[in-house]
């Protein structure tokens, strides 16, 4: 029988109007809406269902709104489906983390919440961006980071499947790797710079690194029910002191995304992929990675009443 993994997205694949189905036809959907904006302390419902999009895409709303949304998804799933190992994006390795019960709900927003905020600080703090290299490997990529330094700080921060590397870093710098991508020998089929409000998963976010840390510490926390491969290493952990370690690495760490999925087909023989929440940019990248997988999708009322059926 094959294996099944439950994976989470991040950044980037938030849209006006998510959730607000679910909130219309499930009152657990529409307790935890509530919850929510309580502890946020601030409407997250109706940014997620109403946005408009310029303030639902800011970081510190984003990440919440993501995490939330999918939350909804799982408890409306209950034990229709279950899965032998978790994984998200970025971001949505916090949601992974709730799903394998490492906290609860609320104190896994709270997280989210603080990550939030001191990314929103450290973009403005130390201002940069990223950008997508499409059509080379991850040697080079890694070749022109180190050509378009120049003493300032630019390095891939989300190898997310062959072919495709994100890098991050100061605004110059990446703009330079994007041009030296463009040329020969490396005629990149893709280099485009990103619309974000930070250098996330690079040394840049080093100012919100030990906030983190501290806050990662002081919540209550515990082993993982279920293997949950991490961003920073692609590798499994359940262990609760790894699990702080691995989200407070994260932050700067290039997201392993590739490597991660690889890992769990090889080592758990996973077959069956559903990605819970918005989008479908997961789903995307594992189907680049092993086309023979399965791949599901769980976002809105209807396929919970399909699955329900």
């Amino acid at each position: 029988m094959s294996k099944t993994a439950f994976v989470f997205p991040g950044q980037g694949s938030q849209s006006v109007g998510m959730g607000k189905d679910l909130y219309d036809n499930f009152d657990i959907a529409k307790q935890i809406y509530a919850d929510a904006d309580e502890i946020m302390e601030m409407p997250l419902s109706k940014i997620s269902f109403e946005g408009p999009s310029e303030i639902l895409t800011q970081t510190h709303i984003t990440q919440p709104a993501l995490f939330v949304h999918s939350y909804i998804i799982l408890k409306l799933i209950g034990d229709k489906i279950t899965a032998v190992s978790t994984a998200g994006h970025s971001l949505g390795e916090y949601t992974a983390n709730a799903y394998a019960n490492s906290f609860s709900f609320e104190n896994g927003l709270k997280l989210v919440k603080k990550r939030g905020e001191l990314m929103k600080v450290s973009g403005i703090k130390r201002p940069g961006t990223m950008a997508a290299i499409i059509g080379l490997n991850d040697e080079q990529v890694s070749e022109i980071c180190s050509k378009a330094k120049e003493n300032q700080i630019v390095e891939p921060a989300n190898f997310n499947a062959p072919g495709q590397v994100v890098i991050s870093g100061d605004v110059d710098a990446v703009r330079r790797a994007v041009e030296i991508a463009k040329q020969e020998p490396y005629k990149s089929r893709m280099a485009k710079e990103l619309q974000v409000s930070g250098a996330f998963h690079s040394d840049l976010m080093q100012t919100s690194s030990e906030e983190l840390k501290v806050s990662l510490e002081q919540t209550e926390m515990k082993d993982s029910d279920i293997p949950v491969y991490t961003n920073a290493d692609a590798a499994p952990v359940r262990d609760v002191e790894l699990i702080r370690n691995a989200l407070y690495r994260q932050l700067m760490a290039s997201v392993k995304w590739q490597g991660l999925i690889e890992n769990m087909i090889s080592e758990l023989d996973v077959k069956k992929f559903y990605e819970i929440g918005s989008g479908k940019v997961l789903t995307g990248l594992i189907k680049r990675i092993n086309p023979d997988t399965e791949l599901f999708n769980i976002s809105t009322a209807e396929d919970i009443k399909n699955l329900i059926q």
